[in-house]
């Protein structure tokens, strides 16, 4: 995280109890903390990542820039680029974000972490959600807004937080909490066999 730099994350923290998770920060006995950014512009991953981490400005966009623009470097389709390529440039929009699968997976390896893609012929029940590795999952699924008039895709963490599973997508006002793992695995397959991608991200020290 590069000293003095500001997420552009819009921050917020829910705590949840035995039941679904509720906004704000009061506290209770019981209560689980959980912290969760809202989306802005096109920054779904700088928000699902920080999500996932659950920790304020653990990534930030200075950062996120600054591994896209290195990719860049090496892109070996640089020198067919257009005048548009240097703002919808291949890993990233200069403007609002929309950064894609390489700097997720850069990102988290400079956090000691692993990615692996998951195989959707196998289902989401293969994956192992009581592995000590594991950290927390992120899915990209298809989105249409605008009334269909726009098309794109969304990065959105999930992860377990204290033996409670959560969906931390940064669309939603406030953490949705799952009911059990059945539940985390019924609604995997259901982005899978929407054209969703899972990843499942390991901790690899």
């Amino acid at each position: 995280m590069e000293p003095g730099a500001k997420s552009e994350a819009k921050q917020g923290e829910a705590r949840a109890g035995s039941g679904a998770g509720a906004s704000g920060s009061g506290s209770g006995g019981g209560s689980i903390k959980v912290y969760h950014e809202r989306q802005r512009l096109q920054f779904c991953l700088l928000h699902a990542l920080n999500n996932l981490m659950q920790e304020k400005e653990c990534f930030t966009r200075v950062e996120l820039d600054g591994i896209a623009g290195n990719l860049v470097l090496s892109d070996p389709n640089k020198g067919q680029w257009t005048p548009l390529s240097f703002i919808f440039k291949p890993h990233h929009n200069v403007i609002t974000g929309n950064y894609d699968v390489n700097v997720l997976i850069t990102a988290l390896e400079a956090r000691k972490k692993k990615v692996v893609w998951h195989d959707r012929r196998k289902g989401a029940s293969s994956i192992d959600l009581n592995a000590e590795a594991l950290v927390g999952l992120m899915i990209n699924v298809p989105i249409r807004r605008f009334r269909g008039l726009w098309t794109g895709r969304h990065w959105v963490a999930i992860r377990s937080i204290d033996g409670i599973w959560f969906n931390l997508d940064s669309d939603l006002s406030e953490p949705k909490q799952f009911k059990d793992k059945e539940n985390v695995i019924g609604f995997l397959d259901s982005v899978l066999s929407q054209g969703g991608e899972l990843m499942v991200v390991l901790r690899d020290e």
